[in-house]
């Protein structure tokens, strides 16, 4: 018999992000835009993403995820303005390492940095499409000369983050008239392989100094990347068991770094559900999507992201895709996500049932169901996979956020699972993320390790 004194351990408390696109339309979920009452079509004008981040802060959720791409052919306002723009405190950008030089990247992050009291995140990718390297006037680059060039551009904008101004450089001293102390300012040189630099960073230190660093790579040169790099991961799989595997690749591709300073990780996986009051509504917001759903704009979307040809096959004959040799310009991870649907789905896969999925949500877990139902799957990929948050993408606009912050939210907090609060109320993205102020050091890549026990884990020391 358990002793009186014993008492269960507190639930873990879970991250909760709005996953958006800064695009005309739904992004995920084509054709949605015609529905009644969405207002994914007035995504241009700076009032929708105000309204969007007073929801989510309003309902304390951790952060706006924005996703975003070049040479796309849908209607897509620069995030970095939409960024400066915005009144609230919760904003990740994508954003990529093969394009944009590192110096007036560095630039930017740090204006936002400041401007939004420490509240931006940068989540890290290279660049897969042959659109956005024409758009630039660029070859492509194959997939590991890509995470190659990557690596050296990290080390770049580290030495401009934190090590270019001192700590102390700020002075501000009125008696001396010394409002910045030049020596304390120091010019970086950097002459590499593929990038060279010779510059002071151009912004004293903001809050966070670098900007808290995503990454959702799953090849091998990717999670390698992650592991060195990554402060939160972004993992896919169609069930838990899929994405504890992913899990595990991240912990042993860690393994084999050795860092002596300790590095917090969070796991993050996309989730998109349909919630009604009760099976019959949920099941009913469902229909009506479905009656929206574009297929040829779903399946239009899945041969960007793999570069297969999907005009040739037959609407409603079984799909047999070779995928044993990907292209360079595929997204493994959603490749990945496809082949692991197959063993998932009791269907096989057709284009037309494809295509429906796809304008529904792609290639992730889309459950519909009451709040209650919903939660229980949450749960489930927590206890099993051990994730630490959820990027929330949207099938109706706003009605999707509307349902996750009113009727979601309040069955996760009678369960424990999410903070009544910001963890840190008034600190930064950083600090309510991680539970740490600073970024590792400018000599330091950020690294993290993690051990499993007893099918949870723990933080330990690199050394321990």
């Amino acid at each position: 018999m358990p002793s009186a004194f014993t008492s269960k351990p507190p639930r873990k408390k879970i991250h909760l992000n709005f996953f958006e696109t800064a695009c005309t339309g739904n992004h995920e979920c084509a054709g949605q835009w015609s529905a009644p009452g969405d207002n994914s079509r007035t995504k241009d004008r700076l009032k929708y993403y105000i309204d969007l981040a007073k929801l989510a802060e309003k309902h304390k959720i951790t952060c706006i995820f924005f996703a975003d791409s070049y040479a796309d052919t849908r209607s897509m306002p620069g995030t970095w303005t939409l960024c400066s723009g915005l009144e609230r405190r919760l904003r990740n950008l994508i954003r990529s390492t093969s394009y944009i030089p590192p110096f007036p990247l560095a630039r930017t992050f740090s204006t936002l940095d400041h401007l939004t009291n420490g509240w931006i995140a940068w989540n890290v990718v290279t660049s897969w499409s042959k659109a956005a390297a024409n758009a630039f006037g660029r070859d492509l680059e194959g997939h590991d000369k890509r995470y190659e060039i990557a690596e050296e551009y990290m080390d770049v904008v580290y030495k401009l983050w934190n090590g270019s101004w001192a700590d102390d450089s700020v002075r501000w001293d009125e008696v001396n008239r010394v409002a910045y102390e030049p020596s304390r300012i120091k010019k970086i040189e950097h002459n590499g392989t593929h990038l060279r630099l010779s510059a002071r960073h151009q912004l004293h230190p903001s809050p966070q100094r670098t900007p808290v660093l995503f990454q959702a790579g799953t090849s091998k040169s990717g999670m390698a990347f992650a592991a060195r790099h990554a402060e939160a991961i972004y993992i896919g799989g169609m069930i838990p068991s899929q994405a504890t595997a992913q899990i595990k690749v991240h912990l042993s591709s860690n393994s084999s770094i050795r860092r002596p300073r300790p590095h917090n990780n969070e796991v993050l996986r996309r989730h998109l559900a349909l919630h009604g009051r009760t099976m019959e509504e949920a099941q009913a917001k469902f229909d009506r999507a479905a009656q929206h759903a574009d297929i040829v704009g779903g399946l239009a979307q899945f041969s960007g992201y793999t570069n297969i040809d999907m005009s040739k096959y037959p609407l409603d004959e079984e799909l047999k895709l070779d995928t044993s040799n990907p292209a360079e310009n595929v997204i493994h991870g959603f490749l990945g996500n496809y082949i692991d649907s197959i063993d998932t789905e009791k269907e096989p896969w057709t284009p037309r049932r494809l295509g429906m999925k796809m304008a529904l949500g792609g290639l992730h877990p889309s459950p519909v169901g009451t709040p209650e139902m919903i939660a229980d799957i949450i749960e489930q990929w927590i206890d099993e996979a051990d994730i630490d948050g959820f990027n929330i993408a949207y099938v109706s606009n706003p009605g999707s956020f509307e349902d996750v912050v009113n009727l979601l939210r309040p069955v996760l907090l009678e369960r424990g699972l999410i903070f009544e609060d910001y963890a840190v109320p008034g600190g930064t993205f950083r600090e309510n993320l991680l539970r740490q102020a600073r970024p590792a050091s400018s000599e330091e890549r950020p690294l993290w390790k993690q051990v499993q026990v007893r099918g949870r884990r723990r933080r330990v020391d690199e050394e321990g």
